[in-house]
C-alpha cells in the first residue's frame, strides 16, 4: 500500500501541471482585460506602464513559467516560514526564514498576495461548507441503511422523496428559499452571514449558530440526497449476498450483521462518492456563499471573475483541482484499508 500510494503521488505531479497548463491557456483565451475598470482620464502611456507592472507585456510561456515558480516554489517557502512562525501547531519550531522577499503570486484586483486573501477567507468556507458536509454525512449514512433494511417501508418512501428533493432542487433557489421562509416571513434566522462575529462566549455562539444554519442546511440537502441514494443501493447489493446468509445461519445479532459485515462492504463505494464529493461541494459553495453573503473562497472566485483577475482565478480553480487528485488518492487508499481482497501492491 505504501508503494502504490507513493507512485501515485509522483503521477500525480504531471498531472497537475498538464491541469495547471490548460487552466492557464483557458484564462488566456477568455474575454476581458483587467484594465478596463481604469478611469478615462489615465492616459495610454500610463495604462502601458500599469499593464507591464501587471505582467501582461510578457510572452504566455514566460507568464506560465513566472506563475509556477511563484506557486510551487515561493508560496510554499512562506507557508513554510508561516507555520513555523506564527501556527499553532508548529510555532515552537525555530523559524525557517525561507521567504527573502521574492515576487509572489499578486491579485490583480487588490494587488496584494493571492495565498494571502485565499488564507484569510478559507476560515469561513471552512466553517460552512465543511460543517455542511459532515451535517449531510451524518444525516445520510443512517437514512441509507435504515432504508435499505426496511425496503419499501413508509420511511424508505419517505426518503426517497426527499432525496429526490435534494436532487431535483439547485442550491440558488432553496437558498432563496430558506431565505425568503425563515429570515423574512418567519424571521427566525438571519438573512447575512457575519463573517466579522467572534465566538467568545455562550451567547455569541448561538448567534454563530443561527447564522449557520440556512447556509448550512441548504448545502447538506444536497450532500444528504446523494450519499442516501448511494448509500441504499449499495445496501441493498450486499443484504442478499451468501455471506450474509451464512452470517446469520451462524447465529450472530442481526444488528452485527448489519452493521458490521454489510456496512464494512458498502462502504467501499460510498467512500469514492465522500471522497470525490469534498471538492465539488467547493463549487456549490460559491451560488450558497453570495447568496448569504458568506465572505468564503467561493464568493472570492466569483468577485475575481468578474473583476477579470486572473492570478486569483487560475490559484483558486488549481486549487479545486488540487483537491480533486489528492481525494482520488484518498478513496483508493481507503478501499485497501475497508476490503482485503483489494491489494495494490
Amino acid at each position: 500500500m505504501l508503494t502504490y500510494t507513493i507512485r501515485r503521488l509522483v503521477l500525480s505531479l504531471p498531472t497537475l501541471l498538464f491541469i495547471s497548463l490548460v487552466i492557464f491557456l483557458l484564462l488566456q483565451l477568455a474575454p476581458g482585460d483587467p484594465m478596463a475598470q481604469v478611469p478615462l482620464t489615465v492616459p495610454p502611456e500610463v495604462k502601458q506602464k500599469m499593464r507591464e507592472a501587471l505582467g501582461l507585456g510578457a510572452p504566455i510561456h514566460v507568464q506560465y513559467w513566472k506563475w509556477l515558480v511563484q506557486f510551487f516554489w515561493i508560496e510554499p517557502q512562506v507557508f513554510i516560514d508561516w507555520l513555523t512562525r506564527d501556527s499553532f501547531l508548529l510555532g515552537w519550531l525555530p523559524d525557517t526564514s525561507l521567504y527573502n522577499g521574492q515576487l509572489r503570486v499578486i491579485s490583480w484586483q487588490t494587488r496584494s498576495p493571492v495565498m494571502d486573501i485565499v488564507m484569510q477567507r478559507m476560515p469561513q468556507t471552512l466553517w460552512v461548507v465543511g460543517m455542511s458536509y459532515i451535517v449531510g454525512i451524518l444525516i445520510a449514512l443512517p437514512i441509507g441503511i435504515y432504508s435499505a433494511y426496511k425496503q419499501y417501508s413508509l420511511f424508505d418512501q419517505a426518503g426517497t422523496f426527499v432525496s429526490m428533493i435534494g436532487f431535483s432542487i439547485p442550491p440558488f433557489f432553496s437558498g432563496v428559499l430558506v431565505i425568503v421562509i425563515f429570515s423574512v416571513n418567519l424571521g427566525w434566522f438571519p438573512s447575512i452571514y457575519d463573517t466579522t462575529h467572534v465566538v467568545t462566549d455562550w451567547a455569541s455562539f448561538k448567534v454563530q449558530f443561527n447564522q449557520m444554519i440556512m447556509p448550512v442546511m441548504v448545502l447538506a440537502l444536497q450532500t444528504t440526497a446523494q450519499i442516501s441514494r448511494f448509500m441504499r443501493a449499495s445496501m441493498l447489493d450486499n443484504l442478499n449476498q451468501d455471506y450474509v446468509r451464512t452470517a446469520r445461519a451462524k447465529g450472530l445479532k442481526e444488528s452485527v450483521v448489519v452493521l458490521v459485515h454489510v456496512l464494512r462492504n458498502s462502504m467501499i463505494p460510498i467512500i469514492t462518492v465522500i471522497a470525490l464529493g469534498i471538492p465539488s461541494i467547493f463549487g456549490g459553495a460559491i451560488i450558497t456563499e453570495t447568496l448569504f453573503k458568506v465572505n468564503g473562497i467561493g464568493q472570492l472566485l466569483l468577485t475575481a471573475l468578474f473583476a477579470n483577475d486572473l492570478p486569483m482565478v487560475m490559484t483558486l480553480t488549481f486549487i479545486f483541482a488540487i483537491l480533486i487528485v489528492l481525494f482520488n488518492l484518498i478513496a483508493d487508499v481507503l478501499y485497501g484499508i475497508l476490503d482485503p481482497r483489494i491489494r495494490y501492491d
